[in-house]
């Protein structure tokens, strides 16, 4: 594959559904890559995304894979088959971004890390919400110094589940799904990114109902089986001596979402929703009142970690948003699962550095090449 650094890269779109909407918007916006193809199980609804956001081509996911002209493929495909989709990817000598998990499981992940180390290409997965104005400026906080040492945090995702409004939310109660493994990366890569590495996980679960009842669509009112824990609470003891507390759920009619707090040995300091790309930091340091920091950087939203893979690849050097990253969440996830199901503590084998952090001057939509070579 010829990554000529004059050149944008070529992405490839697997799954057209609701999400591409949001990566489109952005991909095609950004001067460092150029959307080439989008692919789906559905090829009508491939052709109409790709109609709708002037792409050159569309089809199966096979015809994309033969694309010399695609080096990264973005997958937006179901958990389910999140290592399946990537694996072909990879063996067709082709980078990956892919959507959260990384896998519903560490021996098909490891499969996964493998396959990408001998072909030499690169993993990558969300959430690319790290590379957003307010957690860069939340972390650029931290470890500036702001609270001292970090000490303990404390995350709150409490919802009623997205039965409520979802049209089609029977996916989300599914093995790989629940509130821990579907909004648990948003908070757990931030921990990571705060604290460093976590060593090991003790946690509780339980699931209030059986089934659920789809709230909203043109299935308003069926009935679906719930396959996995609906309330998860789980301690996180870090490498670097660091705790945290997390609450996952899909069981509270109270909505508490978006919280994340650091403690610190000299204030504390309160993220913006890590869900989320932009958000004011707070930091309390004792005073009557606390300091509001603005954020500073990119207010792009998803496909920022697309953007990022490729200026990584064409400069050769480690991306913000490393596939190691994601299987280490992974790892704290999967183990946190094991911790609650046998009442023990788990231990979490793998380990990852903190990110490198952007420059605020950062934007995705300013290219990195010269402008007489960026294709349009």
């Amino acid at each position: 594959m010829d990554h000529a650094n004059t050149s944008p890269l070529g992405v490839g779109i697997v799954g057209a559904g609701v999400i591409s909407n949001e990566y489109l918007k952005n991909l095609t916006a950004f001067p460092d890559v150029e959307v080439r193809f989008i692919a789906d199980i559905d090829e009508q609804r491939a052709a109409d995304q790709a109609r709708e956001w002037s792409v050159p081509g569309s089809g199966s996911y096979a015809q994309l894979l033969a694309l010399p002209e695609i080096d990264i493929v973005v997958n937006l495909t179901i958990p389910a088959v999140h290592v399946e989709v990537a694996l072909r990817a990879v063996e067709a000598g082709k980078h990956v971004w892919g959507e959260k998990p990384y896998a519903l499981d560490l021996e098909s992940a490891q499969a996964l890390k493998d396959a990408a180390a001998k072909a030499g290409v690169r993993v990558a997965v969300a959430p690319d919400t790290l590379l957003g104005a307010g957690l860069q400026t939340a972390l650029r906080e931290l470890r500036g110094g702001s609270i001292g040492q970090p000490l303990t945090g404390l995350t709150l995702f409490q919802v009623p589940g997205p039965d409520s409004w979802h049209p089609s939310p029977e996916f989300l109660f599914a093995h790989g799904a629940g509130p821990l493994f579907d909004v648990g990366p948003y908070y757990l890569t931030t921990l990571v990114q705060a604290f460093g590495a976590v060593s090991r996980v003790a946690a509780t679960a339980s699931q209030a109902r059986t089934s659920r009842f789809i709230g909203s669509g043109p299935k308003a009112g069926n009935e679906f089986p719930v396959e996995v824990p609906t309330h998860v609470s789980a301690l996180l003891e870090f490498a670097s001596g660091g705790s945290a507390q997390c609450i996952f759920s899909f069981d509270s009619k109270l909505p508490r979402a978006g919280f994340v707090e650091i403690a610190g040995t000299e204030g504390t300091i309160v993220f913006p929703d890590p869900n989320m790309f932009d958000g004011v930091t707070t930091v309390h340091n004792g005073t009557d009142e606390p300091r509001v920091i603005e954020p500073a950087g990119s207010f792009y939203s998803r496909g920022t970690g697309v953007a990022e893979l490729a200026q990584a690849i064409r400069e050769d050097r480690p991306g913000r948003v490393p596939g190691e990253l994601a299987f280490h969440v992974l790892d704290i996830m999967v183990s946190t699962t094991e911790a609650a199901s046998s009442g023990q503590w788990v231990e979490v084998t793998s380990s990852v550095e903190p990110s490198d952090l952007l420059d605020p001057t950062w934007d995705p939509s300013a290219a990195s090449v010269p402008p007489s070579t960026v294709r349009r």
